[in-house]
């Protein structure tokens, strides 16, 4: 079962900002935003998995080199852990990720016979949370990709960007984890909210409010950013 965040994570905090406000300024330069599905739920948990400490870009290699030497789930299961290696080895730490992705695949074939994992979006959201993270080697912000870009749930997945953006803004405090921060701004951000903050906020992260050097003179949010370097004295 996944580990549970401490109470002290999910407490509500009031915002430096209010989320209407930063959705209402981030809307006016990358808005709107619509609800797209990228891939179905099996497939986008794996590539999530690839994702994990590398780049997009990364990811989407060993990703299809993945798909290509071998096309189908059921044949990396039974696949030598090492030709999956050899064919992630574009997202790095292919020998870890090589023995998650079977042992994830594994243990779906175990609990439900297929990979159509489809079904979970009729679930509660935190059942199908629990489901997920209780999977080797998965964990919030990979379940939370999975529910919202692939089951349409509103989970708010929380990746470096968004955990940057979030603490500059003041949505959650400088020593929330990633982890903790999931629970703390999904209770912050309305149901119907979620996935356009999520979309926002990562591309604000990826445009303006960068890791080292924040192009604050450019950002929407410069006058009552707590952290902005733009704000007149």
């Amino acid at each position: 079962m996944p580990a549970r965040v401490p109470k002290k994570a999910t407490a509500k905090r009031k915002p430096a900002l209010p989320v209407a406000l930063v959705k209402e300024h981030l809307n006016s330069i990358y808005g709107p935003i619509e609800w797209r599905p990228r891939m179905i739920a099996i497939d986008e948990l794996i590539f999530t998995v690839l994702t994990q400490n590398t780049s997009d870009l990364n990811a989407e290699r060993a990703y299809d080199s993945l798909r290509k030497v071998l096309p189908t789930w059921g044949q990396v299961i039974e696949a030598e852990t090492q030709k999956i290696a050899d064919a992630i080895k574009h997202g790095g730490l292919s020998n870890q990720k090589s023995v998650r992705i079977q042992k994830i695949l594994v243990e779906i074939l175990k609990r439900i016979g297929h990979f159509d994992l489809e079904f979970l979006a009729a679930r509660p959201l935190e059942e199908t949370r629990e489901w997920f993270t209780s999977l080797p080697g998965v964990g919030p912000k990979t379940a939370a990709v999975v529910m919202a870009f692939s089951l349409k749930m509103p989970a708010f997945p929380v990746d470096t960007h968004i955990h940057r953006v979030s603490k500059r803004l003041g949505l959650i405090a400088e020593k929330t984890t990633a982890d903790q921060a999931h629970p703390i701004m999904e209770d912050m951000i309305p149901e119907d909210d979620r996935y356009d903050m999520h979309v926002l906020l990562i591309t604000h992260g990826r445009q303006i409010c960068k890791a080292r050097i924040a192009q604050c003179p450019r950002c929407p949010l410069a006058e009552v950013c707590p952290a902005s370097s733009a704000k007149q004295g």
